[in-house]
């Protein structure tokens, strides 16, 4: 009888015992990658087409921060940006990063999805050719976030735009 009631509680250290393994294999695999970096502009307005998309009052800088373990975090000129846009592997350029754009207006919030290429910036404005993926352009304009994707990696599954293109849906909380 005692057999029996100790085997459950060995199956579930032993399970415990395999998770554990995996789990440290995971973080030695993630510790070991390069960092990949997401990167935020704001700007004081937008001015948005169904094929362009200009950030006024952008700011001088563009913010990046990578995902953990590496928790790397800091800014770039906005100038670097655009005239790296082409440069090195993996290069937006060679494959358009997917950006989530917010548009923070007096009363109201929108949420739109786009493929940025070309950036061109004169003086504080920032000018995309865009392909709208998701959302409606609004009748609004305000302070504007636009979060690019993964650099190096625009379609991973943890990219905040990489959802959004796969899925083409997503779910507003508000707390």
């Amino acid at each position: 009888m005692k057999f029996i009631s100790i085997l459950p509680v060995a199956i579930i250290l032993l399970f415990i015992g395999c998770m554990e393994k995996t789990n440290q294999d995971e973080k030695a695999t993630t510790q070991n990658e390069d960092p990949q970096y997401l990167l935020v502009q704001n700007s004081d307005n937008v001015e948005l087409t169904s094929t362009t998309l200009t950030l006024t009052g952008i700011d001088e800088e563009t913010i990046f921060f990578s995902d953990r373990p590496q928790r790397i975090v800091g800014h770039v000129y906005t100038g670097d940006v655009v005239a790296n846009w082409g440069k090195g592997k993996n290069n937006f350029e060679e494959d358009p990063p997917n950006a989530t754009l917010s548009i923070y207006g007096d009363e109201e919030i929108a949420d739109l999805v786009v493929e940025l290429r070309n950036p061109k910036l004169e003086e504080d404005k920032l000018t995309y050719d865009i392909t709208l993926l998701e959302g409606e352009i609004p009748d609004f304009s305000g302070e504007t976030t636009l979060f690019i994707d993964l650099v190096g990696m625009p379609l991973t599954p943890v990219s905040v735009a990489g959802v959004a293109r796969r899925t083409r849906r997503r779910v507003v909380y508000h707390y």
